[in-house]
């Protein structure tokens, strides 16, 4: 029996799965019988030519990021990454409540999340600087950049040499800019990549890995939407929220969804001024978004 290479999975390539073992790269096909290949996957594979192989078995994966993909079904996008850099910028005017939703799915992923402040030569308002603080309170780190200016990349830099990262955050932030800062030689690195056509939030998304000159890998998947609330439960959406732990345990009710049941613990210490009002009264509009079959 031919002895199974171990390879990391690249790129999607039309029908074919581009596979690196070692320094080569090998466009595959795979066995019908395995559950959806992505991005960050590492996987067996087997050869049948140099460039040419079978992937035969996927491995366990660290964590796996979801979309929600037509009806009402998810399907991953990539895998076996570490941390999300959420970004968002001064303009367009910040998304808190893209940037929640995203945290929230990072808490459930087994995903560490960090805040990617682009384009800070811009002004920007004081609101905006104290939400930042409650971000900072919880325990998440926050990178203040400006892509353009060259600001602030360098510990960006050094954050993503020892890990599989992602950008994920609004249209317009600057995720491309430093994508393409950080990757100067990123449209040499694998041509035959076709660039996915955007269709608004119906587009296609197809994710690539790219080894970063620094260190590290950075998975970089086109498109805004790339992974929605479809995944989570109302119970999950609430713990998504890292303020809510030390409460959720102390409301009256095991199932209390945290809006108006009685002896919500958690309204009570966002009514108090004991957590953010406004993080808890943006859960409250994202568990509005959820599908009905989610919420109790």
């Amino acid at each position: 029996m031919t002895s199974l290479g171990e390879g990391l999975v690249i790129a999607h390539l039309g029908k074919g799965i581009a596979v690196e073992v070692g320094e080569q790269i090998v466009l595959c096909q795979t066995l019908r019988k395995l559950d959806t290949v992505v991005v960050g996957d590492r996987v067996l594979l087997s050869q049948s030519a140099p460039d040419q192989g079978r992937i035969e078995q996927l491995l366990p994966r660290r964590s796996v990021l979801q979309r929600p993909s037509r009806g009402d079904q998810i399907r991953p996008v990539a895998a076996n990454i570490d941390t999300i850099f959420v970004v968002f910028a001064a303009e367009p005017d910040c998304d808190f409540l893209l940037l929640d939703q995203y945290l929230a799915i990072c808490e459930n992923c087994n995903i560490d999340a960090s805040l990617v402040f682009n384009k800070i030569d811009l002004p920007y308002s004081e609101s905006v600087e104290l939400e930042l603080q409650n971000y900072l309170t919880l325990g998440y780190t926050l990178y203040r950049v400006s892509a353009n200016r060259q600001v602030g990349l360098d510990t960006l830099r050094q954050a993503l040499s020892q890990r599989t990262s992602m950008f994920a955050g609004q249209s317009g932030v600057g995720k491309s800019s430093l994508t393409n800062t950080l990757l100067p030689d990123k449209t040499l690195k694998i041509n035959s990549v076709s660039e996915t056509t955007r269709h608004g939030r119906h587009t296609t998304t197809a994710a690539t890995l790219y080894h970063l000159p620094s260190g590290g890998d950075l998975i970089d998947s086109p498109g805004v939407a790339i992974f929605g609330l479809a995944g989570l439960s109302e119970a999950q959406l609430a713990w998504g929220y890292r303020e809510f732990h030390p409460f959720i345990g102390k409301c009256r009710f095991n199932d209390c969804r945290h809006v108006n049941d009685k002896d919500c613990a958690v309204r009570e210490a966002a009514e108090s001024g004991l957590i953010s009002s406004s993080r808890y009264y943006r859960f409250l509009k994202l568990r509005e978004k959820m599908p009905p079959a989610n919420r109790l």
